[in-house]
């Protein structure tokens, strides 16, 4: 990767946190505009996200904008994600909090009902902003009141990441990866390849007489079975989503999940066997993170996000391939896409320019320079997704899968509902308890009446 620009943006270790914490909630300024409104000198815009790669990549776009609007400066903050929303929300409450800054939809409904995000309507309007240009739409970031209150920064979804000497011992080519199948049934061609790819320590393939599961040298296929959301959407969901098994009732300000959709517990339990069946790991039964599992040879095949192909693809000695997730039952490809977005507060002194800083980082220009910097993430919009694509390509990684998923269409955006963190911190131990088989069956019907309940209160 080329040199880094001197960095301008803060970051907040877990002490300097809780400090700052507290100086947030005793009304210490450490958000909001300076300048104009009244004062000398120009307005000071400050941003804040908890993502070190994003605030280092839009970092490179600060000279040109703040060139083009000399009154304008721009300042930004990042912060650890463990404490991001709790001092934003302390900021909220303060009356300090940053103009603007990246939000997760899953506290789009309490910031937007706390009437603490600007309705953007108005500017997007005013700037003529073409609403058509993201990948995965708008749509996701409207409240309950039709008001728009923010517009994608960025999407990301999973693909397949595989050793590659390893699938070719087994017999499958490139094309094929390309080409792999899933079902609820049978788990499709995708099932016959991690047993394939799964070896014990005698050498015997899963797919082979004699096979002893209590004795794996190499699993086919990493662990799927983390449950850190609702709907497994970095995990198992995966699956479901692309064969058009939907957990939400409805994809927006969903009033119920069907955990008890017989598809989903099926495929679900699907899923547990690979791992009952050792043809994937148990969970948490490695330590290391599934790029260090594939680095290592433990595991031959698995499923990533968007966000790991840099390091997979700099593993030492060991060629990694990436694949597009396998082909639903109807022979084509659904891919739950989540999207973070950018918010401006309504507290902010300086809405024109903070909107012309959001403005200008949702543009073709800006998008395009942050992900050439670092290319971690893939941008909102269509042609810089592109030209990331292009400028990795130039420096031997091949990333062309996702930008593949955007021009066949085949991503659409996760869904939106109410109270989630509630609801992810009550289903994510029942879902750890299924797949640790400490749980039966009966679990998605209990897990579907409280969600139900959950769904319906505020958050």
């Amino acid at each position: 990767m080329e040199a880094k620009a001197p960095m301008r943006f803060k970051r907040l270790g877990p002490v300097a946190a809780a400090v700052a914490l507290l100086a947030a909630v005793a009304g210490c300024s450490s958000g909001g505009s300076s300048g104009g409104s009244g004062g000398s000198g120009p307005v000071t815009v400050n941003w804040w996200t908890w993502d070190p790669n994003q605030a280092l990549a839009y970092e490179q776009c600060i000279p040109a904008f703040e060139k083009a609007n000399p009154g304008i400066k721009v300042d930004i903050s990042q912060y650890n994600v463990a404490q991001y929303f709790t001092k934003l929300t302390a900021s909220f409450v303060a009356g300090n909090a940053p103009d603007a800054f990246m939000n997760s939809v899953t506290y789009l409904q309490s910031y937007a009902s706390q009437n603490q995000l600007m309705p953007l309507n108005k500017y997007i309007s005013q700037s003529n902003l073409d609403m058509s240009q993201y990948s995965i739409g708008t749509s996701g970031w409207k409240y309950t009141n039709g008001d728009q209150y923010a517009l994608p920064m960025d999407w990301a979804t999973n693909v397949l990441y595989y050793n590659t000497a390893l699938v070719e011992k087994a017999g499958y080519t490139p094309a094929e990866m390309d080409k792999l199948t899933w079902n609820p049934q049978n788990g499709g061609t995708l099932w016959t390849l991690i047993k394939r790819l799964t070896t014990d320590k005698n050498g015997v393939r899963g797919d082979q007489p004699g096979f002893k599961p209590g004795n794996v040298s190499v699993y086919g296929f990493g662990n799927m079975e983390a449950t850190g959301d609702p709907f497994g959407q970095s995990d198992w969901g995966m699956l479901l989503a692309d064969d058009n098994i939907n957990i939400p009732n409805q994809n927006k300000w969903a009033t119920e999940f069907n955990y008890a959709n017989p598809q989903v517990v099926q495929s679900v339990t699907l899923i547990r066997n690979l791992s009952n069946d050792g043809y994937s790991p148990q969970l948490n039964q490695f330590t290391a993170a599934d790029t260090a599992q594939i680095g290592s040879g433990d595991v031959a095949m698995s499923l990533g996000g968007t966000w790991e192909a840099g390091t997979f693809q700099s593993l030492p000695n060991v060629k990694v391939g990436i694949a597009p997730l396998p082909l639903g039952s109807d022979g084509t490809r659904r891919l739950m896409a989540n999207s973070n977005g950018n918010n401006m507060w309504a507290g902010t002194k300086n809405p024109e320019q903070t909107w012309k800083w959001m403005s200008y980082q949702e543009s073709a220009a800006c998008q395009t320079k942050a992900a050439e910097y670092n290319a971690s993430f893939l941008p909102s919009i269509g042609s810089a997704t592109d030209a990331l694509v292009t400028h990795e390509a130039a420096k031997g990684q091949d990333l062309s899968v996702f930008a593949n998923y955007v021009k066949q269409n085949e991503l659409f955006p996760s869904p939106v509902y109410n109270n989630g963190a509630a609801i992810a911190n009550y289903v994510e131990p029942q879902f750890q308890a299924y797949f640790t088989n400490k749980a039966g069956s009966s679990i998605f019907a209990t897990m579907q009446a409280q969600v139900k309940t959950l769904l319906s209160q505020q958050s």
